[in-house]
């Protein structure tokens, strides 16, 4: 008898404890999921400021190369100019675009050329969820990159006037505000050789000193 008693007092506990349940599970539905504190995270910069135009100076010194017929160029030194556009995919790594007004120059002849550049660039700057002060000023960075160039030739031939490029580079960006970047830098470009007739197999080849500027938007 005792048991009936028990089984029927249990059945007609189950409506409310069921219901007893429902706020429970409603308030675990509502609570927010867990994101970085104040929005530093590995893309903070990137959201606020994810692209980037600006323009460069290149101080260039082009090396010398004595073919297999004892015909010697001597490398002078040169100046140039840039543009630079770039997007930021993470605040530590974006994609830059560059267009270099080339100027190569040897004893008795030079090349004039318009080369445009595709480089990856890590930035070293410390991931803003871990920063203590989330500013950083000074931000190292290195980058390889890869294009084209469009030559001609003066006092020389050569036979192929589109020829590929290559880079590597390093340099240091200032951020002075949100806003604007010092940048100085260093780069080494190689372009395969457009093959020169007064000098066989001479692929210009430069150390170049780089100081510009970049205006983030």
């Amino acid at each position: 008898m005792k048991t009936k008693y028990l089984i029927a007092t249990a059945v007609c506990l189950m409506p409310t404890i069921a219901c007893a349940a429902i706020p429970y599970r409603a308030q675990q539905n509502r609570m927010p999921a867990a994101s970085a504190p104040d929005g530093r995270d590995a893309e903070a910069l990137a959201r606020m400021h994810r692209f980037y135009v600006g323009g460069m100076y290149d101080f260039s010194m082009w090396q010398s190369r004595t073919d297999k017929n004892d015909i010697h160029a001597s490398g002078k030194n040169t100046s140039s100019f840039e543009a630079v556009a770039g997007i930021r995919v993470y605040d530590t790594f974006r994609l830059e675009a560059n267009y270099v007004r080339t100027r190569a120059k040897w004893n008795g002849f030079s090349l004039d050329g318009d080369t445009g550049f595709i480089n990856a660039i890590v930035d070293a700057r410390i991931d803003n969820l871990y920063r203590l002060f989330y500013k950083q000023h000074l931000v190292p960075y290195v980058g390889v990159g890869a294009g084209l160039s469009w030559n001609k030739a003066t006092d020389a031939h050569i036979d192929d006037k589109i020829r590929p490029a290559l880079a590597a580079m390093a340099g240091l960006g200032i951020e002075l505000g949100e806003y604007f970047t010092i940048d100085l830098g260093y780069r080494y470009t190689y372009m395969f050789t457009p093959k020169f007739d007064v000098i066989s197999d001479l692929a210009p080849t430069a150390h170049q000193f780089r100081a510009g500027a970049r205006v983030n938007f």
